[in-house]
């Protein structure tokens, strides 16, 4: 049930920098979504029409959506909490809205100051009002795997909130995992729970990756057939309701993950990192995502040798294309580790006489130059059941796009 292809609905705009200590400028904000949508996003939300007292990072959004040089073919969207969000989005322009509720009565409270039912009321003129003017609405459903004050959070409830938000005018529900603290098993009886509701199309999942489970949950919604997943450009996020809960998945990591698995999402990976170093320069930030921070060390050593795949360098001159690295691979495990699976299998490792024909290839074993300071970067190749994302196939293995790691 794996999909084909996944969109990416790109958060870090909104629920991204609400969450900086800084309140980041207009004219910052404006060009990270521009570089964002020129990487290839088509679902960008660019901030929230909120009182700038609680959420004085957003103030401006108005002018943040007035000033964008828009792209066609990419949808614009902002939260609002009520009437008077929905009004100020409106006159800005904002083609498509999203509403949120809470599936702890606590979280609401301290989110929205009211409960679940009284947020629920809240949204129902939002709706119509957006229906009667031809904006679509989506929802969000916060807590849906853990609440920071009441902990497990039954899945009822969010199935409960995802079926009234649908009924009001959702065109998708987004499934949020707030603090992160869901698994990949919880996350599917989640999402299955919710699809015996709701068409699978429908709905979407939003992870925070604060136990690092956020990669693995999202591939557990795909093995469900969920096809539209939420991330933040660089990791930006967290929750100023929801204490200590770490940022959202990063956008270019799902990309990254998605891209080894051969599924369609149409975004440009360089273009998409660029986009993320840019804000983090904005920010201050010295840490980046994994993959960011991967393709961060390849450029501070361009000269290091043959780069397996065009995602490993930003310089244009440098680097294989992925169709090639992909029809590399393909053909090393056909000849070389297919016949040798039920061998791997017992051992539960990589055959270790391999490894030199990986470095022929240049898969594995890239060495940093000395004059780079002989860091000995290099691209590991990873092993996995090719039953694991392909179906029902006789025991063999598949080496994945190679992924870069400092030895």
């Amino acid at each position: 049930m794996i999909p084909e292809a996944v969109r990416i609905f790109e958060v870090g705009p909104r629920d991204g920098l609400q969450n900086e200590d800084i309140a980041v400028p207009v004219q910052v904000r404006m060009e990270f979504i521009e570089r964002l949508a020129a990487a290839g996003i088509t679902k960008i939300e660019e901030g929230s029409f909120v009182s700038p007292r609680w959420m004085p990072q957003m103030a401006h959004s108005d002018e943040v959506i007035l000033g964008l040089q828009m792209k066609r073919g990419v949808t614009y969207s902002a939260l609002v909490p009520n009437m008077r969000g929905f009004d100020a989005a409106l006159a800005a322009g904002v083609k498509e809205v999203a509403v949120f509720a809470a599936a702890a009565e606590t979280f609401s409270r301290k989110n929205t100051n009211c409960s679940i039912d009284e947020c629920l009321e809240r949204f129902l003129p939002v709706t119509e009002a957006a229906k009667s003017h031809g904006i679509a609405v989506r929802g969000y459903v916060s807590c849906g795997l853990g609440c920071p004050y009441e902990g497990q959070v039954p899945v009822a409830r969010v199935v409960q909130i995802a079926e009234a938000l649908h009924a009001m005018g959702c065109y998708e529900v987004s499934l949020g995992d707030t603090i992160g603290v869901g698994t990949p098993n919880a996350t599917k009886a989640l999402v299955e729970a919710t699809a015996a509701s709701l068409p699978t199309r429908a709905i979407a999942v939003h992870f925070h990756d604060t136990y690092g489970q956020a990669l693995a949950n999202i591939c557990a919604a795909l093995e469900t057939g969920i096809s539209t997943v939420d991330a933040s450009a660089g990791g930006l996020g967290g929750c100023p309701y929801a204490p200590g809960a770490a940022g959202n998945v990063a956008t270019e990591d799902v990309i990254y993950m998605l891209d080894g698995m051969g599924i369609e999402t149409g975004v440009d990976l360089r273009a998409l990192v660029e986009a993320s170093y840019f804000i983090a320069d904005h920010l201050g930030r010295t840490r980046f995502s994994r993959v960011a921070e991967a393709l961060r060390a390849n450029i501070a050593y361009p000269e290091a040798g043959r780069v397996p795949s065009s995602y490993f360098s930003l310089d244009h001159g440098l680097g294989e294309t992925l169709d090639s690295v992909r029809e590399t691979v393909r053909e090393f495990s056909v000849n070389e580790i297919a016949p040798r699976a039920d061998e791997i299998g017992r051992a539960n490792e990589f055959p270790r006489d391999l490894w030199p024909r990986l470095g022929d290839l240049g898969l594995f074993g890239m060495t940093v130059a000395e004059e780079y300071g002989g860091a000995g970067l290099g691209y590991l190749a990873h092993v996995v059941p090719w039953k694991r994302y392909h179906g029902p196939r006789p025991a063999s293995v598949s080496v994945m796009a190679p992924t870069p790691t400092c030895a």
